[in-house]
């Protein structure tokens, strides 16, 4: 069965986005995460996206490194999303509720995991009790302002416990 894993890269104060979604700021830390990015991407079936993140400020915008994973990510990808667009986009999936998307990248991970790629996505799924994991790489820099990795309004707190043997802070969600 596919589990649902947040991951993202975030700046030591911790900031997954600079103000208004810039992620210029990754580009030059791209090389310092030590992770083997294709092994990570076999253990990953499909990408549950949010709408802001799909249509975010990517560090590689006009490059063959251009979308997820460095533009490597061929799969699946579904966006939750209040605006669907008009016309289909081929290999991306639009859903407006949260369970559908969820369910339809679960179907399309074919038991890998779901990489949630979004905060306000992995906050959304985190409150309906779906989050099993989370992937952090922090990288050397302070933006001090942008979208953080987490935020809830009101301060729930969200016990965690580290997976062993795995790249970066990987962290199961205690239930």
């Amino acid at each position: 069965m596919s589990k649902l894993l947040y991951s993202a890269t975030m700046s030591l104060d911790g900031y997954i986005a600079g103000p208004r979604g810039d992620m210029s700021w990754l580009s030059e830390h791209l090389g310092a995460v030590d992770v083997d990015v294709e092994a990570l991407m076999a253990e990953i079936g499909a990408l549950l996206i949010g709408r802001r993140t799909y249509d975010g400020d990517d560090p590689n915008a006009g490059t063959d490194s251009a979308g997820a994973f460095g533009g490597r990510w061929a799969g699946s990808s579904v966006v939750l999303t209040h605006r669907p667009p008009a016309t289909d986009t081929p290999g991306v999936t639009f859903r407006t509720d949260l369970h559908e998307a969820v369910q339809a990248a679960k179907d399309a991970a074919d038991g890998r995991y779901v990489n949630i790629l979004g905060a306000d996505v992995a906050r959304q799924c985190h409150a309906a009790g779906l989050l099993d994991e989370v992937l952090v790489f922090v990288v050397p820099v302070l933006l001090g302002d942008g979208t953080r990795l987490y935020e809830q309004p009101g301060g729930e707190r969200v016990r965690l416990e580290a997976v062993p043997g795995r790249p970066g802070y990987w962290f199961r969600v205690v239930r």
